[in-house]
């Protein structure tokens, strides 16, 4: 058996060294003779090449599946993370923008008050200076408010406090640097005032509530809600025309005033000097001195 190998491997060695030295030829000669089958079949070789490619086509989409499935999966998760990034990132925008429309916020009603300050305007050159509202008046039945302006800024005993709006009340105490403010609603305030229509006077009278009383009328007064009350500079308190309110005609035939300033959203007020001596002023008209509480 060895012997009968060894006599094929012997046949075979020169057809196969004549194989290896001719391959490149051999090869060129293949490439040639498929070149002309191609030009002289043109049918044949079309239909042998859609062919291998309708049976290669489902190999190759089978075999590239998972690779698109694996690259798609790739693109979701750092699609996830980009937008978990984002979504950070806006969180962090809309926090910073809500504290700057709280802020911008807090300015515009700020610069709203402050607007309100300047548009009543006295006809006479006065000074004045404007203060915020830091507290309220002790007692459940004392209408008063402290602010924090004093002595060491200007103001005094009995002047006269208004917003835009209108009158709010006069200084009863000062100290250097609190004040507190006699509100008109008080049971102890007392402003001489005139219907503006009509030009019957009267005594805008307090009572704590919160529209104050017009007391001392004529019997003869024309008096409709609606109509318009200012100061009537009577007794040299307050000077005349500052803004106070509108009459308001109840069921029980008692007249009253609706003033122009809203007591809860009374925040910047403005203090104004119109060169009136509160020791000069006459009792009656004096504002009653009270003690201002937590002022220092």
């Amino acid at each position: 058996m060895r012997l009968q190998r060894t006599g094929i491997v012997a046949i075979l060695q020169p057809i196969r060294a004549l194989l290896v030295r001719f391959a490149v030829i051999s090869l060129m000669a293949v490439a040639f003779a498929l070149m002309m089958v191609g030009k002289a079949e043109v049918v044949v070789v079309d239909r042998t090449r859609a062919a291998v490619v309708g049976a290669a086509a489902p190999v190759i989409d089978a075999l590239s599946r998972p690779i698109s499935t694996a690259v798609s999966a790739y693109h979701h998760v750092a699609g996830l993370f980009d937008a978990y990034a984002e979504n950070q990132a806006l969180k962090a925008e809309i926090a910073r923008l809500k504290a700057v429309d709280q802020a911008s916020a807090k300015l515009t009603a700020e610069n709203a008050m402050l607007r309100d300050l300047t548009r009543l305007v006295p006809d006479n050159p006065v000074n004045f200076v404007s203060a915020r509202v830091v507290g309220e008046g002790g007692g459940p039945f004392v209408r008063s408010v402290l602010i924090n302006a004093g002595s060491r800024d200007g103001v005094a005993r009995g002047q006269a406090v208004i917003t835009g709006n209108g009158l709010v009340g006069r200084l009863t105490d000062v100290a250097d640097h609190a004040s507190r403010i006699l509100l008109l609603t008080d049971l102890n305030s007392r402003v001489p005032v005139v219907i503006e229509e009509t030009r019957e006077r009267a005594i805008l009278a307090g009572d704590n509530s919160e529209r104050p009383s017009l007391a001392y009328l004529p019997p003869d007064a024309r008096i409709s809600s609606g109509q318009r009350v200012v100061t009537s500079g009577s007794g040299g308190v307050l000077p005349p025309g500052l803004p106070v309110g509108t009459v308001v005609v109840g069921r029980d035939g008692v007249p009253r005033v609706q003033t122009f300033v809203a007591w809860n959203k009374l925040e910047f007020v403005r203090i104004v000097d119109f060169g009136l001596d509160d020791d000069e002023l006459p009792e009656a008209a004096r504002p009653p001195a009270k003690r201002v509480g937590g002022a220092r």
